[in-house]
């Protein structure tokens, strides 16, 4: 599960993950068995980056492995779809879109239509959900020589005037929104270069920067004294791109996720102090890797995603508000019997005798039992032989044509053969001539048949005149 979402009210739960999928969940909605109501593939064949509901909680943001950011509405349909720019042009400035993987994306906190995505061809774009055929401002991250570098994670302040990018320099560089030429806060070695920032968020009051680096730290800056981190905690290890870090909502902790080898232990999630970094708390959440977690201030539970598919959910039954609370209580629904759909038969002719299905026992005999047994069945009533009874009208009218065509019916001889329908009535005919015996009978009393030549063999024939064949 590689991405998390929670609307603003906590109602609905979106996660997606590396099968593609996108799933959507309702807290209010769902019982105990925990079931997604929806699941689509809004990108096709790309692993989701990053979900996140706007501010109003209307649109989801979707960032995908392709390089077109989406939008879709609150039950999953396409609002809009950024454009793709022309990867053929050097400057990215002078393209409408990304031309390459986007790595993150996140929408304004105060104004609702806009939103950030940033890419492998080293931009970080602004976007309006209004106009699709290009993007608003491109803020392009430098290396030390000037060169471009690739933006790995993104994210607007609190307030929405700063836009902070993690690069793969190991740098952080942060602009004001409004000037998107040179950056206004600028750290060079914030983390390990070559390796994926995955994650920055800043704290509530907006004064500090949580990271989290490939290079297995978090690390908390002061923005306006950025040449060294404020605090730092080793040894968290990360193998995903967007294994990410949040502050708790009244901003005392933070938490983040880490991540192991298959089979090598178990994932946990670990809390610090943010004023101290003294490790507070942690939890083993599953034997794979934790990557996703996301702490919603409304709710007060923690939403974990591993990397063995699962989607998780803590919470305190006194401290917590609504969300999980809601569909723990409520006891599984019986499966409905129309709701049970049966798998569909694959009938492979022609495949080899390991990989053949057995043959699907016909039911056929067993219904036309069950049709002649009067406790399994109601047998209807079988219909009226004759002109009518009991109340009954009969199958035929009085009518001659439905007389004949009764009889008709009724008559099963078999015409396929001529000569034997005629000779069935030779018996009879010789017994009492009626049409042909007397008018033969003074002209021709003896009668005589053509008699049936024997076909000559044509062996004795000469060689010419044998019929070819």
């Amino acid at each position: 599960v590689s991405a998390l979402g929670l609307d603003p009210s906590g109602a609905r739960l979106i996660t997606g993950g590396y099968d593609y999928d996108v799933k959507f969940w309702d807290f209010a909605g769902m019982d105990a068995s925990l079931q997604a109501f929806r699941s689509l593939q809004p990108c096709e064949c790309h692993q989701i980056k990053s979900l996140q509901y706007s501010s109003t909680g209307d649109v989801i943001l979707v960032v995908s492995g392709n390089s077109q950011a989406k939008v879709l509405d609150r039950d999953g349909f396409p609002v809009m779809e950024c454009i793709k720019g022309d990867q053929y042009i050097v400057d990215m400035t002078n393209t409408k879109g990304h031309t390459a993987m986007l790595n993150s994306g996140c929408w304004h906190p105060k104004i609702k239509e806009e939103f950030l995505t940033c890419s492998n061809d080293g931009t970080v774009r602004t976007w309006d959900v209004n106009n699709e055929k290009k993007h608003k401002s491109v803020f392009k991250p430098r290396s030390v020589q000037g060169k471009r570098v690739i933006p790995t994670t993104c994210t607007y302040s609190r307030d929405g005037r700063l836009i902070a990018a993690g690069c793969q320099d190991g740098s952080i560089q942060i602009w004001d929104r409004n000037m998107s030429v040179h950056t206004k806060f600028h750290c060079r070695q914030a983390h390990a270069p070559g390796t994926d920032t995955s994650c920055l968020t800043f704290s509530y009051d907006g004064i500090v920067l949580a990271s989290r680096g490939g290079d297995d730290t978090l690390k908390l800056w002061d923005i306006r004294q950025f040449k060294k981190p404020l605090n730092s905690a080793e040894r968290l290890p990360s193998f995903f791109p967007m294994t990410d870090c949040c502050f708790s909502p009244d901003d005392k902790i933070l938490v983040t996720g880490t991540s192991v080898k298959k089979g090598g232990g178990s994932g946990k999630l670990f809390f610090f102090y943010r004023e101290t970094f003294q490790k507070l708390y942690e939890i083993e959440v599953t034997d794979a890797s934790v990557v996703r977690c996301l702490w919603h201030p409304k709710l007060n539970q923690i939403m974990v995603g591993t990397g063995n598919g699962l989607a998780k959910v803590y919470y305190d039954p006194v401290k917590s508000q609504r969300g999980a609370k809601l569909c723990v209580v409520k006891t599984k629904r019986k499966e409905r019997q129309a709701e049970t759909l049966t798998q569909d038969y694959i009938i492979t002719p022609h495949a080899l005798p390991m990989f053949r299905e057995p043959r699907q026992r016909s039911t056929r005999k067993q219904l036309e039992k069950d049709r002649l047994d009067p406790m399994k069945s109601h047998k209807p009533e079988p219909p009226v032989a004759g002109p009518g009874r009991g109340g009954r009208v009969g199958t035929h009218g009085g009518t001659l044509s439905s007389y004949i065509v009764k009889n008709i019916a009724l008559d099963k001889t078999d015409d396929s053969n001529p000569r034997e329908a005629i000779l069935r009535h030779a018996k009879e005919a010789e017994e009492n001539p009626y049409w042909v015996a007397p008018a033969y009978a003074k002209t021709q009393p003896k009668t005589v048949f053509a008699e049936v030549e024997p076909e000559d063999d044509e062996t004795d024939k000469p060689e010419w005149k044998k019929r070819k064949i």
